[in-house]
């Protein structure tokens, strides 16, 4: 009867396990060093394309704010709104671009939903398919620009866990992109831009980022080498000058491929347009 009852017992126990294992998933926390990093990153991005300003939140996934950041000459309410589309986007788990879509296209009764901020601006960051938390921006050059700050910081992430989604672009995404030149991918490790140029360029130096170039469309001048006449660094690891001396010159045209390493001055000197080129650049 004692093994019996022993054993009864022991049955009980893992049932009772069990069940309680079955009622308990391992969750994925974003810590405060995490959403300073992701801050970090859009702060990056926004100094990248000279953003005139910027409040940059981070909240984890139940909407509670870790942290936030305000750059220099932001309005006043930059930060509330940022808040508000972090939090947004945290607990819809959707960028905030989704609901200001559909509400612009007619579906007005979401603006009474509580605690609800329906501005571009505010992507969630996700690991492992798992929401952890969001990033909310605001105050930047435009709404886009809000988004591209944002999501520059939710990519951080993954990228300093090793992680890259497939990324796949549309042959209309691209097209439109090369209509104005405007970055296609960018994350820690390289960045893909959709090039354009109409007319002659400013002589470059980039001191990290090694730039492959394939021209798709048109003729150019291009000079590499040399000493850049009149540079200056107008943002970390970017010099910019009038022109070149002394570099060696060589024409592109459609199909070619250059490979400009870090370090190395380059300008396109003459350019026939429409002068359209993918540039891949290569963090070192």
């Amino acid at each position: 009867m004692k093994l019996i009852h022993v054993l009864g017992m022991t049955a009980a126990f893992l049932v009772t396990t069990a069940v309680t294992q079955s009622q308990v998933a391992a969750k994925k926390t974003l810590t405060l060093d995490g959403a300073k990093q992701v801050i970090g990153a859009a702060v990056a991005e926004a100094k990248r394309l000279k953003a005139p300003g910027g409040a940059i939140a981070v909240v984890d996934d139940g909407g509670n704010l870790i942290a936030v950041e305000r750059i220099d000459n932001t309005f006043a309410a930059g930060s509330l709104i940022s808040i508000g589309k972090a939090r947004t986007a945290a607990i819809f788990k959707k960028p905030t671009s989704f609901f200001e879509k559909i509400i612009r296209e007619g579906r007005t009764p979401m603006v009474a939903l509580n605690d609800f901020t329906p501005l571009q601006g505010g992507v969630p960051i996700e690991i492992d398919g798992q929401v952890v938390g969001a990033i909310g921006v605001s105050g930047a050059a435009s709404a886009q620009q809000d988004e591209d700050l944002a999501i520059a910081g939710a990519n951080s992430m993954k990228s300093a866990m090793g992680m890259h989604e497939v990324t796949y672009l549309k042959g209309g995404e691209v097209a439109e992109a090369f209509k104005k030149g405007s970055p296609l991918l960018e994350n820690d490790q390289y960045k893909i831009h959709a090039s354009h140029r109409d007319e002659a360029g400013m002589a470059e130096v980039h001191t990290k980022d090694t730039d492959i170039i394939y021209v798709l469309d048109g003729t150019a001048t291009f000079v590499t080498g040399g000493t850049v006449a009149e540079g200056r660094e107008i943002a970390p690891d970017e010099i910019r000058g009038s022109s070149i001396e002394k570099g060696e010159t060589r024409q592109l045209a459609k199909g070619d491929v250059v490979v400009v390493p870090n370090g190395t001055p380059h300008w396109f000197k003459q350019v026939s347009a429409p002068f359209n080129y993918y540039v891949v650049k290569v963090t070192e």
